[in-house]
């Protein structure tokens, strides 16, 4: 494995390494999050089979945001007719003072997932729909969006098959999230992690090769994708040591939400008083709760 002379490793978590393969023609990421993955997820209890297509949802999206070194937002979401039938991640990349950040929210029918006596795989859990990816440059760059219908085999598999439409690039994605249990706490932190290998567009591509190096990301476990005692430089050298695999610098991923109090209130403010009743609790105050971070915004409706 090849890196830079004055190369720092990678931290345990909360991070995104790009690598690349260059006699292969093969570039990748390496995502692991702990912290910002917990926190994207806080703001909803979920049932575990929800919270890891959620958990997997972040990761993916920090995969993405951060291969386009985007500066603007990235939006991941899936919209389906199944009990999770709404799934919603945003990627911010850095500005200014404030590190490249990621939320998340995911909504769940309790009385749906219930009916599944505990079954509920990809498929039943999202049912048919479409996976969308919205691209919004910070400044004058013009709003793309893709849509791909959702794989019954996840959220990775519909990602594969997004990069195989619209970019007609060969693309390997895995993807993992797991509770952390903390004793004396009730409700488990989430972990997430996953790992994209794609071919460079610039090179001619050996297909037996692809193949092969295709087959090994398939051989990555969960646990190695999550474990923050396990260095990802190391991951990287079991999975690619026949090959001359070199790291970049680790690039920072935080958990950021935009969501505003003035910017709510100046929302509310255009809504006449009539189409604003029945907004406020019983002491006059409207109180609007972020579902990204969960943060409650009081707004007093005589102010409005």
């Amino acid at each position: 494995m090849r890196n830079q002379p004055d190369y720092t490793p990678a931290p345990a978590a909360d991070f995104v390494l790009p690598f690349d393969l260059p006699n292969a023609g093969c570039r990748g990421r390496l995502v692991r999050l702990d912290r910002a993955s917990a926190r994207a997820l806080s703001a909803h209890a979920l049932p575990e089979a929800a919270a890891r297509v959620a958990g997997e949802s972040v990761a993916l999206a920090a995969i993405l945001g951060t291969a386009l070194k985007l500066d603007g937002r990235l939006t991941l979401q899936t919209k389906s007719d199944g009990p999770l039938d709404l799934v919603t991640v945003d990627y911010f990349g850095a500005e200014g003072a404030d590190p490249a950040g990621l939320r998340g929210f995911a909504r769940l029918d309790g009385a749906r997932f219930a009916a599944l006596n505990g079954a509920g795989d990809f498929a039943q859990l999202a049912g048919r729909g479409a996976l969308a990816i919205t691209i919004e440059p910070r400044l004058g760059g013009q709003t793309y969006q893709g849509i791909v219908e959702l794989s019954a085999h996840g959220i990775a598999a519909s990602a594969e098959t997004y990069f195989a439409q619209s970019e007609q690039l060969p693309t390997a994605i895995r993807l993992a999230a797991a509770p952390v249990f903390t004793p004396g706490t009730e409700a488990p932190d989430w972990r997430a992690g996953g790992i994209m290998l794609q071919a460079t567009p610039e090179r001619a591509r050996d297909d037996d090769e692809w193949e092969r190096l295709s087959l090994f990301l398939k051989t990555v476990e969960d646990v190695e994708l999550v474990d923050t005692a396990l260095q990802a430089e190391t991951l990287l050298w079991r999975l690619f040591h026949e090959d001359d695999v070199r790291v970049q610098p680790a690039e920072p991923l935080h958990f950021r939400c935009h969501c505003d109090t003035d910017r709510i209130a100046r929302v509310l403010a255009a809504y006449g008083p009539e189409e604003r009743e029945g907004l406020a609790d019983e002491d006059g105050v409207i109180r609007a709760r972020c579902e990204f971070c969960g943060t409650v915004h009081a707004i007093a409706a005589a102010a409005l």
